[in-house]
């Protein structure tokens, strides 16, 4: 495990955005809210709503602004952020505030503790709020998660998640194949 200095860390938070004008303030002020060192990199995969100015109007110091002059799926915006990010962990926060900046403290704590270099959210289980899914959806990501387990042999509980959290040195040894992540977006 990699050990990280709890009092003295800087967090990456990656944010892929594509068409979020109405969130992108909303969230971007709550992330800034979380009690950590941090830089924000928001990765625009080609918006056409507005996004980009609202983006660029923002004024933290802590933003960078990575654009794709096309949309080429939330994995790319993903690879884009990741490649310009400097910090000792690194969190995937999307634009659209489906994921509460709230939950940093409960993603991170398994790697500030030690106990993991990389952690993965859920929405299907924990204590508190949830969100609440569509049927079909819930039974086909069960489904889905279930398979993922059986072949990676590993415990998740919710494959399909945004939330996830690394250490620097797990990143370092992940390579995004897919630029769509199995959207629909092309």
């Amino acid at each position: 495990m990699t050990v990280i200095d709890k009092d003295n860390f800087l967090l990456s938070v990656v944010m892929p955005v594509c068409n979020e004008a109405d969130t992108i303030r909303k969230v971007i002020d709550r992330v800034n809210i979380a009690p950590y060192r941090k830089e924000i990199i928001a990765g625009d995969d080609g918006s056409s709503d507005g996004t980009l100015e609202i983006l660029e109007e923002i004024n933290h110091d802590n933003l960078t602004i990575c654009r794709h002059d096309s949309n080429y799926g939330k994995g790319r915006a993903i690879q884009t952020g990741f490649s310009v990010t400097t910090g000792d962990i690194v969190i995937i926060q999307d634009a659209d505030l489906e994921y509460d900046p709230d939950q940093f403290p409960a993603l991170l704590n398994p790697i500030l503790t030690g106990k993991a270099d990389v952690v993965y959210g859920s929405r299907l289980v924990g204590h508190g709020e949830q969100r609440v899914l569509y049927f079909w959806h819930y039974v086909g990501n069960r489904f889905l998660t279930l398979l993922s387990n059986v072949f990676t042999n590993i415990n998740l509980t919710d494959m399909e998640t945004g939330y996830k959290a690394f250490t620097r040195q797990a990143l370092d040894g992940i390579t995004i194949k897919k630029n769509d992540l199995g959207s629909s977006r092309k």
